[in-house]
């Protein structure tokens, strides 16, 4: 077997999380060294072997008191997001509370997900069975930085497989967290476990035979990283990456409802994430009526203390992620763009940057072209309902979108033009265990959630038994 053999390039041994919304350091982390990750690689990999071949009410019984602790402990864990990459404390609760959910979710439904499938053949008797791959090394991002490891681990744990996480450095913390739910919980040692390494050391722990499948959330250059490693070693993985989701809203939508639902789309989380609207076509017809409600709506998106319940948006994760945003809204602006609310820097400590609008946005223009990982909207005008879904695939992503319109037949038949993972239609796109969760083009391949996630990291086995009929 292939033992873990690098060496941490880093001269620095320890890793930093820092406040966002301070600057102050919080914490510092000392990265596992290369013989602490050979145990951990071979724990898993014997803990896998011993979990996989545990029954599903059994697990579903840890599964279920990961759920109960995560609720206990919400507070703590939410406050540990706040302080690591920003989210305002209501927001950090809630996706607690989903993560939660998902446990639960799985528990009730793995089984039934994974139960074997008879099919009629040329056999007495075939079916198709579904068997773990083994340990899955999961690369995730700070942005729900418990939601995007649970709605892995939770499906993934439950259908016998181990996890290594190696989580985004900033949101250490809340990697630790994770960990400690699953162990807390009654979970064998190795059945999930949280490494504490540079980003440098994923190609080195995707090439080791004890790592069995990968799955990322992250930014389109590192999925291209990660499913170039992963297909240098034969392994199966999944990518979920960035998204530019158009929003559209056509002449017959309710507007109110449209600008209310916009302004959330693009605000929550401080527009830090992959599925939060990001380009707003909207039919020429009623383009200046949705953009005076829009404005309005997102007025309410003021920035403060994100442990305060009554800020509505907190900083962005690090200042670098704002200098980039900043640049983008610049390259848009001289070709044209023009800035009807925010776009100016606060005077303060932290990563924070106002809620900013932009209007007369073409597909020239970087914040049309590029993904905008930061609350700022673009507001594109479309002639027509044709232009508009033209518009909305005019993207090398294609991860979600949503679609206003007071025809509910028309929608549906738009909605199968537009070339994404998902469409919601007169909703704001989001994620649910229930139904399947990924993308198209640059923005991955592979799906999470529901019973199509559970499915990912098996091994989908052809049993056929004769003699033949």
């Amino acid at each position: 077997m292939t033992q873990y053999g690098s060496v941490i390039s880093a001269q620095t041994k320890t890793v930093d999380s820092i406040n966002p919304a301070t600057d102050a350091k919080l914490e510092s982390f000392a990265l596992h060294t290369q013989a602490e990750l050979d145990m951990i690689l071979d724990r898993a990999v014997a803990t896998q072997r011993e979990w996989s071949q545990r029954t599903f009410a059994e697990r579903g019984i840890l599964m279920k008191r990961a759920g109960a602790y995560l609720r206990a402990n919400a507070a703590r864990f939410a406050l540990n997001a706040t302080r690591e990459m920003g989210k305002p404390i209501g927001d950090a609760e809630a996706e607690v509370e989903k993560c939660a959910w998902a446990c639960d979710f799985y528990a009730d439904n793995a089984e039934k997900f994974l139960a074997d499938e008879h099919i009629s053949s040329t056999a007495s008797d075939s079916y198709i069975a579904y068997q773990p791959l083994g340990v899955v090394l999961a690369v995730m991002p700070w942005n729900f930085p418990y939601w995007q490891v649970f709605r892995f681990a939770a499906p993934a744990l439950m259908a016998g497989n181990a996890g290594i996480l190696k989580h985004a450095s900033n949101v250490t913390r809340c990697a630790l967290d994770i960990e400690e739910v699953f162990t807390e919980s009654g979970f064998p040692a190795g059945a999930f476990t949280t490494v504490v390494v540079p980003g440098a050391e994923v190609k080195r722990l995707i090439a080791d035979d004890r790592i069995a499948a990968v799955t990322i959330t992250g930014s389109e250059p590192a999925g291209v990283s990660v499913a170039s490693e992963s297909g240098r070693y034969l392994k199966k993985h999944v990518l979920e990456l960035g998204g530019s989701d158009a929003f559209i809203v056509l002449a017959d939508a309710n507007l109110a409802e449209a600008a209310k639902t916009a302004a959330k789309a693009r605000f929550q989380n401080a527009g830090q994430s992959c599925i939060c609207g990001k380009r707003f076509i909207v039919e020429d017809a009623i383009y200046d009526r949705f953009v005076a409600a829009f404005v309005e709506e997102s007025k309410a998106y003021t920035i403060g203390d994100p442990e305060d319940r009554a800020t509505k948006m907190g900083p962005l994760a690090r200042t670098d992620l704002r200098d980039d945003l900043v640049k983008q809204i610049e390259g848009s602006v001289a070709k044209g763009a023009r800035v009807v609310l925010g776009g100016t820097l606060p005077k303060r400590a932290g990563a924070f940057f106002e809620a900013t609008v932009l209007v007369d946005v073409d597909d020239t223009m970087p914040v049309f072209r590029e993904e905008t990982f930061g609350p700022v909207a673009a507001v594109i005008r479309a002639r027509d309902a044709e232009h508009a879904v033209e518009l909305a695939n005019d993207s090398t992503f294609g991860l979600g979108g949503a679609l206003w319109t007071g025809d509910i037949e028309r929608g549906k038949a738009l909605a199968r033009r537009i070339v994404t993972g998902a469409v919601f239609i007169n909703g704001m796109t989001a994620s649910d265990p229930r139904l399947p969760f990924g993308g198209v083009k640059h923005s991955g391949y592979g799906r999470e959630l529901s019973y199509l996630g559970i499915r990912e990291f098996m091994n989908i086995q052809t049993v056929w038994v004769g003699p033949a009929k």
